[in-house]
């Protein structure tokens, strides 16, 4: 199932920036190549530019890779419920209050990737285990509508996302 196939009522809002930036992939394979690109991408990164910030109240990388790991695991929260059937909207969630309340600054960054890792392992294991009608399910989640399949190229898209600000204004 590719990122072209999703429907206009699968996603809206906020949700089309992600998936456009997943590209056009296939998405259970590009869950796990997202994976393994990310961590050789973190691996890459010189040491003392783990704690920088680019701009006074910015998060450091190491704060952004807990951010991705966190956001990751309410997008599958969200796919769950929805590929269950449930159709209780899910509010959204205030990303700087999660930020706030972690530790990840004082984390090693092998820990970090460790932990991402094992999250996106549980990803890709519970979008293997959704038949088709499942995977096209739609659940509301910030006032928006979403489908279980569109969940997974957000994921996959806002990993990517993340990886381009590091680019562009940590390196």
């Amino acid at each position: 199932m590719r990122a072209a196939e999703l429907l206009d009522n699968e996603y809206s809002g906020h949700f089309g920036t992600y998936i456009k930036a997943a590209g056009d992939g296939i998405l259970i394979e590009d869950l796990e190549i997202s994976l393994h690109e990310f961590i050789r991408f973190v691996q890459n990164i010189p040491m003392d530019k783990f704690d920088y910030r680019y701009a006074e109240g910015k998060w450091t990388i190491k704060d952004i890779i807990q951010h991705v790991i966190d956001t990751e695991r309410i997008f599958a929260y969200r796919a769950l419920r929805f590929s269950r059937n449930d159709k209780t909207p899910l509010p959204s969630f205030e990303e700087n209050d999660y930020a706030d309340n972690t530790d990840s600054n004082s984390r090693s960054i092998q820990d970090l990737l460790t932990e991402f890792s094992a999250v996106r392992h549980s990803t890709l294991l519970f979008y293997k285990s959704l038949s088709q009608e499942q995977l096209k399910r739609i659940g509301t989640a910030s006032n928006n509508p979403i489908s279980v399949r569109a969940l997974g190229f957000v994921m996959i898209g806002h990993q990517k996302h993340h990886q381009k600000i590091f680019e562009e204004r940590y390196l």
